[in-house]
């Protein structure tokens, strides 16, 4: 049976997500020795304590459904950001939400808009929905913001059919961004009708004194929605917890698809957890960014274009021979995330790692380079 062809037209033409290299295949065969995994920006300090120990206390309770609307948890969260808790979407992730505000918003009449080099998600929710999508120019390599978003060619993109715009701050995969100020223009200029979506996955990371969450916008523009996750600087990623801020009547349309029990009840509780640990949040913040200092220096000196980020990991052009320096220091044990994918087939994403890890990348990186 052509299974394909009975499938939703959406789905058709659609490829699965690329999480990038089979890491449980490649700890097998790299076993005994450990592999530098740098290829999937996890936070490599941990989890907070005080989530882990809400994991244990949470173990007892495996035979019982948890809290179906994550009640604690979004009261947690509107603490945290001012919001109302009735405008808090909780998810397996933010890539659940999303898959599922393409799901409920957008289709064959309702158009998607994302910018080039922007988060694969964007396009594959878009065409799950079966909605047309256009993609805005980026920012040219040289640019100051080498293929960041560029607002004012997605604002002047925009079109009778677009329904949905995503955008991504800090971007994956480039770590570029854009100044609050810009942001808040371009909302000035996007039509009611048209909701646009600010991913904030990496906003933990963000010291850049012209950056600043989307969040406060939400009481002025009600089409407005923002992402965050639990996955990065918070150190769950083996959890999967997310949260989508919007207007309450557009989370109260987008909880009439949301899988029910979608949060597990160790999620809940760890994210929870890690949400009132500040300190140790901080400490991860801050070594991170020393850190990707000094990656980025120690990458530049070898000749490595490196473009500027604001998350735990840099974009570097290692030039046209990218895949074979891939492939050697794969070879090593050391897993990068190659950007071919994404149109970028000079550049390799790497995680910034702890001080050790990131001296073990350097030192295969010289090997390779020479």
């Amino acid at each position: 049976m052509d299974f394909a062809r009975l499938a939703n037209p959406g789905i058709r033409g659609l490829d699965p997500y690329d999480p990038g290299h089979d890491l449980v295949a490649l700890r097998r065969k790299l076993a005994p020795r450990v592999a530098i995994e740098l290829g999937a920006n996890e936070n490599n300090h941990g989890a907070s304590p005080r989530a882990r120990q809400a994991v244990r206390d949470a173990l007892d309770t495996l035979h019982v459904y948890p809290d179906p609307r994550g009640g604690q948890l979004k009261q947690a969260l509107a603490r945290h950001h001012g919001v109302d808790p009735d405008g808090i979407l909780l998810g397996n992730g933010s890539h659940e939400l999303l898959m599922q505000v393409a799901q409920v918003f957008a289709g064959p009449d309702a158009g998607v808009l994302a910018s080039e080099k922007s988060f694969a998600v964007f396009a594959l929710a878009a065409r799950a929905a079966a909605a047309p999508l256009a993609l805005a120019p980026a920012f040219p390599a040289l640019a100051p913001m080498p293929h960041g978003h560029d607002l004012r060619a997605l604002a002047a993109a925009i079109d009778g059919c677009t329904r949905l715009v995503y955008l991504a701050n800090p971007n994956n995969p480039t770590g570029t961004w854009y100044c609050a100020a810009d942001f808040a223009d371009f909302m000035r200029r996007i039509p009611p009708h048209v909701l646009v979506l600010v991913d904030e996955a990496y906003a933990e990371f963000v010291d850049a004194p012209d950056w600043a969450s989307a969040i406060p916008l939400l009481d002025e523009f009600p089409n407005l929605l923002v992402t965050r996750t639990f996955s990065k600087a918070h150190g769950l990623a083996g959890l999967r917890v997310g949260c989508l801020l919007a207007h309450r009547e557009c989370i109260a349309v987008m909880e009439r698809v949301r899988e029910s029990f979608n949060v597990n009840a160790l999620g809940l509780a760890a994210a929870e957890a890690a949400l009132g640990d500040a300190g140790h949040l901080r400490r991860c913040v801050d070594e991170n960014n020393r850190q990707r200092e000094a990656l980025t220096v120690a990458l530049r000196e070898r000749g490595v274009g490196v473009a500027p980020s604001q998350t735990n990991f840099v974009l570097a052009d290692v030039g046209a021979d990218c895949a074979r320096i891939e492939a050697r220091l794969l070879a090593q044990g050391v897993v990068l995330r190659p950007m071919v994918g994404y149109g970028l087939p000079r550049c390799l994403r790497m995680t910034v790692g702890t001080a050790e890890q990131n001296a073990a990348l350097l030192a295969a990186l010289d090997r390779v380079l020479t």
